[in-house]
């Protein structure tokens, strides 16, 4: 892996923070994921016509039946309830894992960027689907960790070698798609096992009792305490 795992496995990211309660990727809404007790914010990376890292999934701003990339618009004028990525860090200080899906390719020299000016590069996750992205990733930035958000279907065996070569840390797949055998796979391949979209009690029991190292969900009470239980059993 191209770093040390951190200390405390499993994680749970909050996805888009506390998005069962709040507007998503807001900066309320990541304060209500943190308060909840994540301990992990997940999020989307784009970049300003400025070169400012902001967090919104989409990447387009809504102006009636009008609809602008944030690419083409500065940060000033981009709809308040978008926040850079260093409001966020401002807003919430950094004792947080962070996952980031880097939806625009310019964004993450500067997210990489803003994450070391806060401290926060060993906890910063950046994740993306093209493996000759991430290796490019691994030889700039040795601190951060990367995830390769992927599907089954694409993980034979020499995929998973090509992930580890790069120096890739997790292997990121929608929770229905894992099983106790394909995770066993992704840990001897020396990666960790990330599952996305594990959003009731059951998908969330499931996943932690096979080994994954980290889900992310919408429903973070339901969440922390799907870990909370995880880690009572593991004592």
């Amino acid at each position: 892996m191209g770093r040390p795992p951190p200390s405390e496995l499993p994680l749970g990211f909050a996805h888009r923070g506390a998005r069962a309660e709040c507007p998503d990727n807001t900066l309320a809404s990541f304060a209500r994921a943190l308060q909840l007790g994540a301990r992990a914010l997940e999020s989307d990376a784009w970049i300003t016509a400025d070169g400012e890292a902001v967090l919104d999934h989409d990447g387009v701003v809504r102006e009636g039946l009008r609809r602008r990339p944030i690419a083409a618009l500065p940060a000033g004028a981009l709809p308040p309830h978008i926040p850079r990525l260093s409001d966020l860090y401002d807003a919430s200080g950094a004792d947080f894992e962070l996952s980031l899906d880097i939806k625009d390719p310019a964004a993450a020299a500067v997210v990489v960027a803003v994450a070391e000016s806060h401290g926060a590069a060993g906890r910063l996750w950046l994740c993306s689907s093209g493996v000759d992205r991430l290796g490019s990733w691994r030889e700039q930035w040795a601190k951060v960790r990367l995830v390769a958000s992927t599907r089954r279907d694409s993980l034979g065996a020499r995929a998973l070698a090509d992930l580890a070569g790069c120096g890739v840390d997790a292997v990121n797949l929608r929770e229905r798609e894992w099983d106790r055998g394909l995770t066993d796979e992704v840990h001897e391949a020396g990666m960790l096992a990330f599952a996305w979209d594990a959003q009731t009690e059951r998908a969330l029991d499931r996943l932690l009792g096979i080994g994954i190292d980290a889900v992310y969900s919408d429903h973070v009470g339901r969440m922390v305490e799907a870990l909370r239980r995880s880690r009572l059993r593991t004592r």
